[in-house]
Parts: structure tokens; sequence; C-alpha cells
């Protein structure tokens, strides 16, 4: 069976290293929290102006006013601190976030990430991924390996508008966890039980194996 998605996020994990300061973006991205390893140490950042997010509450410790970028309810740390939009977006813009982990609808290999927009359907509005992807110093894409309709994600060159132009560098899919340099993706990782020539079938950008 290709990898679950607690697979995937314990991988995404794995990329963290001690005192990184993370966003994680909404959806499967927030449960990386879930698996950062006890022996490191990394402080969550939210674009709404938390530092210092804890984990997800339990029943009776929601608190509606206390929520993420993504309005899901959060829990704070003894260290957390709050702060306008401005100065978060400052925070992102001026290179403090070590690593954004997002999702997408599409990612190039040369990098290139689509992921806030489809032409024709509703636009709720763009986000801080724009933001985000330009002002981190590492981009980590957490998705499924093809569309609704089977078609490929990791594409020769994105089809949909642009969220950036070659700013990511890592992807983890069900089907693997793959590296982008050289306008090729590299195989770092196959899913369980996943062979090449499946990962082939399912994908349009080139591969290289290492």
């Amino acid at each position: 069976m290709p990898w679950e998605r607690d697979d995937m996020c314990r991988r995404a994990a794995g990329e963290l290293e001690d005192g990184f300061y993370v966003n994680l973006g909404i959806g499967m991205p927030t449960l990386v929290a879930n698996f950062i390893p006890e022996d490191v140490s990394v402080t969550l950042q939210s674009e709404n102006g938390m530092l210092g997010m804890g984990p997800f509450p339990l029943h009776n410790e929601v608190d509606p006013d206390l929520i993420n970028a993504g309005k899901q309810t959060i829990t704070e740390l003894q260290e957390s601190s709050y702060f306008d939009s401005a100065t978060s977006f400052a925070m992102i813009r001026g290179g403090h976030i070590d690593m954004s982990i997002l999702g997408a609808l599409q990612v190039a290999q040369n990098g290139d990430l689509a992921n806030w927009m489809i032409p024709g359907k509703m636009v709720k509005g763009m986000g801080g991924a724009m933001d985000l992807v330009a002002g981190v110093k590492r981009v980590l894409v957490l998705m499924e390996h093809v569309a609704k309709d089977g078609s490929s994600k990791m594409l020769k060159a994105c089809t949909l508008p642009l969220t950036g132009a070659g700013v990511v560098d890592t992807v983890i899919t069900e089907l693997g966890m793959f590296r982008l340099r050289d306008n090729k993706v590299h195989v770092i990782e196959l899913g369980t039980g996943v062979t090449l020539d499946e990962l082939r079938a399912k994908t349009e950008a080139d591969i290289a194996v290492q």
C-alpha cells in the first residue's frame, strides 16, 4: 500500500531541524505538528499573528478565540507570543521563517508551485501563500500525487496560475519523497510497495533515480 497521510507527515517532520521556525499550511500540513521528534525543538508560526503554537486542543480545552490561519482551534504554550498581521508578515517577508510546509494543486519539476486558484472556480483569496514561498528559506510540499481526475500533479510545467516560481525543493506524496533539482524530480524514497513503473505512470515530470 502507498503511504497513508500519517506516513507522509512523519517524513515531513523528519525534515525539521532543531531551532527551526516553521509555518504549516492549511490542511494536511497542520498534521505534521503531531510527528515532530521529541529531541527536536521547533517554533510554529501562524500568519494571523502567533508564534509558538501548541497542539490541537481536547474537547474541554477549546477556546474559540484561539485559532490558526486555517481557522482551526489550537492551544498556546508558555512561550507563545501574539502580534499583529503586519508584524507576522514582516517575519515571513524578512526571511526569518526557516521552512514552510504547504499543500499544492500542481508542482513543476523546476520547483514552480501552483496552490491558490483554479480558473473559473470561486477563489476565497490567496492567503499568505505567495508571501510564504517568497520569504521562507525552504518550501516542502505535502500533497496527493494525482488529482481527482487521475491526472498527474507533478508536471513538466504548471498549467495553473503560479504561487511562486522555482520555490519548491521537496515534495512528499503517497508514492514517495522527492527532491527537485536540475529541472528533474529526484527519488529519495518510494512509498511502501510503490514501484518505479507505477511512479512513472502517474508522473508527467522527468524522474531521476538516485
